[in-house]
Formats: C-alpha cells, sequence, structure tokens
C-alpha cells in the first residue's frame, strides 16, 4: 500500500549515519545502501511535508481568534515554509523541476495529513509539532546518505522549527482544564504510530527482511526517544 512512496532508479552513493546518544562525538554508521530511497524521493518528499506543516500551521492560524496566538503560530508557519523554499533552491540548483519531484507524494501525504489533524486545533497543533520533529528527525539521519546535497539539506533542516509556540500554547491548555491533559497525550500516541509507518514506507523494499529489520531498529529507536523528550517537555506521557 506505500508503493506511491517509492520512485524510479537515480541513485548517489550512501550509507546512513546514526549519532548514538552515548557517544555524541563519534557517529554510528548504519549500512543503508539497499535501504535508504533514491534523491529524488528524499528531496520530493522532504519538500512536499515541509509544504504541508505550512499549510496546517496557515490553517491554524485561520481558526485561532487570539492575536498573541496567531501570532506565535505564524512564526512556526514560516519556519516550515523557508525549510520548504530552501529545499526547492537545492532541487532546482540540482537542475529538476520541484513540481515534477513532489508531485508523486501530493495525494498520499494529504491524505496523511488530514488524517492527523485533530478535531480541536489543539489537538492538530500537537499533531504539527510531533510529526514534523518526527520526520525531521528520519530526514536528518537520512541525509548523511547523500554526500553534499544531504549536508545541505541537514543544515536546512536543522534550522529553528520556531515550534516553541505550539508547546508554550499546548502547556497553557493543560494548565487550563486537567482533562486535556490524558486527551492530549493519548492523541500523541496515536500520532506515532501512523508517522513511523510513513518513515518506514519511504524505505526501500517497502517489505523489510529480518535483517533489514535490524539495521532500521537503531534509527527507530532514535526516533522514539526524541519523540518522548518532546511529549516530556510538554508534560504529556508519551
Amino acid at each position: 500500500m506505500f508503493d506511491w512512496l517509492l520512485r524510479g532508479p537515480r541513485r548517489e552513493s550512501r550509507s546512513l549515519r546514526l549519532r548514538s546518544r552515548d557517544e555524541p562525538s563519534t557517529a554510528t554508521r548504519v549500512d543503508f545502501e539497499e535501504l535508504a530511497p533514491d534523491i529524488d524521493t528524499f528531496l520530493g518528499q522532504a519538500a512536499y511535508l515541509q509544504l504541508g506543516f505550512f499549510e496546517t500551521l496557515s490553517e491554524l492560524i485561520a481558526e485561532t481568534p487570539e492575536l498573541g496566538k496567531k501570532e506565535a503560530l505564524s512564526r512556526a508557519a514560516g519556519a516550515a515554509l523557508t525549510k520548504h523554499e530552501a529545499l526547492i533552491a537545492l532541487i532546482r540548483e540540482r537542475g529538476d523541476d520541484p513540481t515534477a519531484l513532489m508531485l508523486p507524494f501530493r495525494e498520499p501525504l494529504d491524505a496523511f495529513r488530514r488524517a492527523t489533524h485533530g478535531v480541536r486545533p489543539q489537538e492538530t497543533m500537537l499533531s504539527v509539532h510531533i510529526i514534523a520533529g518526527m520526520l525531521d528527525d528520519f530526514y536528518l539521519a537520512l541525509s548523511a546518505s547523500y554526500g553534499d546535497t544531504g549536508r545541505r539539506v541537514a543544515r536546512i533542516l536543522q534550522a529553528d522549527g520556531d515550534r516553541q509556540a505550539i508547546v508554550d500554547i499546548i502547556a497553557e491548555t493543560i494548565s487550563s482544564d486537567e482533562q486535556w491533559k490524558s486527551l492530549l497525550a493519548m492523541w500523541g500516541r496515536r500520532l506515532v504510530g501512523d508517522t513511523l509507518l510513513i518513515a518506514r514506507a519511504a524505505l526501500r523494499p517497502t517489505t523489510l527482511r529480518i535483517a533489514d529489520e535490524e539495521k532500521v531498529e537503531p534509527v527507530f529507536t532514535e526516533l522514539m526517544a526524541a519523540h518522548s523528550r518532546r511529549m516530556d517537555a510538554m508534560g504529556l506521557a508519551a
């Protein structure tokens, strides 16, 4: 069901490097030579995901009555748009058409974005914060696989996402009514599975062998650890 996340063979030499939390000055090499997506898929997905974050945040701005919160959300939306535009510029520098690279992912990623919209604005804010955090981490891990292009993508993704405003709004929401805490914690747990499926489906092949699972495990273990830290920072149980 995830064939839409794979593209044709235009590949660059790569191996995925994942930094160990216990050894911050060294990198643990994880061989993804046959699992990492081709460069077009990597760039097209990354660019369209940032555009999706911008669109969702823009919708939230329109739905939010308080001027201060509108302004705070606008900073997060602007940061996502800046990342998107930087990735588009990189794609053009490579001589590719950004629309052509992103188009295969428009329908499935839009469907994913709709499925992770909450009934309430606070749920959708949490969706953006959790999903953007996890997928930015995933693409940062993959970026080490693509030489200079990957290093440039890493610099783009490591720019401040200005999502602290979202964390502050969620914290304010929780403090106003304790019931929000359990509701948002449950919503956050629901998001994890869908987001990990999107990340896994970006790899090739979509059905992983046992040996492949062993290669993937350190990456997803780190994604989950970072997710837990984000949830803890908001006072929510992962």
